[in-house]
């Protein structure tokens, strides 16, 4: 059963930051990309960041050099360090499961509202 469980969302000034955790079953994180999206009220979803089972990561220009994506293999976990966060960047985001195609599963979300 996939299993995609995210925490660590909520409320910050602009200019704070916030890190998000995405805790995934053991048998389907091993091996695979993993995302964070996100999706404003009245927007589509897009991806801010992912990153490969080898560790290589691909950022939103839009979170470039804010936000830095990691993964620890041992506690099957992908987190989202987001800093110096903008009230455009307040959503609910996204834990993914990313094919070459596209993301497959995903969690049930988390809210960050950055306050101006």
């Amino acid at each position: 059963q996939v299993q995609l469980v995210e925490s660590g969302g909520g409320l910050v000034q602009a200019g704070g930051s916030l890190r998000l955790s995405c805790a995934a079953s053991e048998n389907i994180f091993r091996g695979n990309t993993m995302g964070w999206y996100r999706q404003a009220p009245g927007k589509q979803r897009e991806l801010v960041a992912r990153i490969s089972s080898g560790g290589s990561t691909h950022y939103a220009d839009s979170v470039e050099g804010r936000f830095t994506i990691s993964r620890d293999n041992a506690k099957n976990t992908v987190y989202l360090q987001m800093n110096s966060l903008k009230p455009e960047d307040t959503a609910v985001y996204y834990c993914s499961i990313d094919r070459s195609w596209g993301p497959v599963h995903w969690g049930q979300g988390t809210q960050v509202t950055v306050s101006s």
